[in-house]
């Protein structure tokens, strides 16, 4: 027993009966369980009990024994002065103040399903893909599972661009701006290409994207790679760039991508190249994005992009590779459509007070669900995954509840626990 999942069956009010009696055999009505609290102070907030004929309202801690409200030094708290009610699993001592007060004190340990807590044990004390793989059941999973999934991570997303936008005065085209040099840094350079972004005004930009070769220059020379150029597309860079630079009076500060561990077409010169190229190619990018209805309309957007042509022959300055012109490939579009352009189309319309719900989960359920380890497993579970709704869905659980063996605040594992 953890205290953690016996305020989970307060909460849930998950007992064999409720015919509390406390440690002095006096009957217990509990009228209002309380909201559980999460915070500093009492497990459970504006709580009504009646005993001895007697309403009290106040707040409810919950221990695995009596003896630790002695070893949490509650006594001194003033945070627990308007206590009416401690719950425990097991009675192991005497607490002076409550039997001074008249606080009643409820043990649950026979009042709750011994099979729970081995089930709970089992669940947090496993080694296997999800904790409740050996009593898993997919009929278990609840209706519109894998769309509150979706709202929750589009939800989360959300607040974060939210606080970008107010960082830049609701500009929401430059906040897309950001958030595509994020994603097309993949993880090793997410945070080193939204650096070199936000490092330049957005209106430079809007300026500069109509010539195919200055919105690349400045990129490039922001990343540090431009200090000695030693071909003759470099000196042309170098030169858009240093006039850019006097333009606009743009700082020396200089971010410096790394190449480390990454495979040639993700190297940050063509991923550079590429946003800079997406830019050029769509004048009015972020309208294209708001306005399309399906996901073919948005794969439209992104099938003309490709590094410049220096990079047909380059993966790295200089050295000449195989002549291959550098496109984007679908598993990419794929990710840069779920991790920009859907949550920040989801936060647009949200600003705007316009439901498009339904439109977000069409988009999720026309793309191709992602094939890798987390997915297989929960595959080797039986569940269908047929589109990235599903895919995206069960990913997000996996990261923010087996993995972290939250099965306590999981909709499966409670239905899985308290069918004991």
């Amino acid at each position: 027993m953890t205290e953690k999942l016996l305020q989970y069956l307060w909460n849930y009010k998950v007992f064999k009966y409720f015919d509390f009696k406390d440690i002095e055999g006096n009957s217990v009505e509990i009228i209002q369980f309380g909201k559980w609290n999460k915070d500093a102070g009492p497990d459970f907030l504006d709580a009504k009990i009646k005993i001895n004929g007697l309403v009290l309202a106040g707040n409810i801690e919950l221990h695995i024994r009596s003896s630790d409200w002695i070893f949490h030094n509650h006594s001194q708290d003033p945070n627990y002065q308007n206590i009416i009610l401690h719950v425990v699993f097991l009675h192991d001592t005497e607490i002076s103040e409550f039997t001074d007060k008249r606080i009643p004190t409820l043990e649950l340990k026979h009042y709750i399903d011994e099979n729970i807590i081995s089930k709970y044990e089992k669940l947090i004390n496993g080694d296997q893909f999800i904790a409740c793989e050996d009593i898993f059941n997919k009929e278990k999973i609840p209706v519109n599972f894998h769309e509150e999934n979706i709202l929750k991570k589009l939800e989360e997303k959300s607040l974060e661009l939210e606080q970008a936008l107010e960082i830049h005065k609701n500009n929401f085209e430059a906040v897309l701006f950001h958030s595509f040099a994020y994603s097309f840094g993949l993880k090793v350079n997410a945070h080193i290409f939204r650096q070199i972004a936000e490092s330049i005004d957005y209106s430079i930009v809007n300026k500069i994207r109509q010539n195919p070769f200055q919105l690349e220059a400045l990129l490039f020379g922001i990343s540090g790679w431009l200090d000695k150029a030693e071909d003759d597309q470099m000196r042309i860079w170098k030169r858009e760039f240093e006039f850019i630079k006097a333009k606009f009076k743009i700082s020396d500060l200089k971010f410096h991508p790394k190449f480390l561990r990454l495979r040639p077409p993700n190297f940050p010169t063509i991923r550079l190249s590429q946003l800079a190229n997406l830019y050029y190619q769509h004048q009015n990018l972020f309208s294209k994005i708001m306005t399309a209805k399906k996901v073919e309309e948005l794969y439209d957007i992104f099938k003309p992009v490709k590094a410049s042509e220096y990079w047909d022959s380059h993966f790295n300055f200089r050295t000449v590779s195989k002549l291959q012109p550098k496109t984007l490939s679908k598993d990419f579009t794929d990710l840069i459509i779920l991790n920009t352009v859907l949550p920040l189309k989801y936060t647009y319309h949200k600003y705007h007070n316009e439901e498009i719900t339904d439109q977000i989960m069409e988009f999720y359920r026309n793309i191709p669900a992602e094939k890798n380890s987390v997915i297989q497993g929960w595959k080797n579970l039986g569940l269908p995954v047929s589109d990235v709704l599903e895919s995206q869905s069960l990913i997000y659980h996996y990261k923010n509840l087996c993995d972290e063996k939250n099965c306590l605040t999981c909709s499966i594992g409670f239905k899985l626990l308290k069918e004991s």
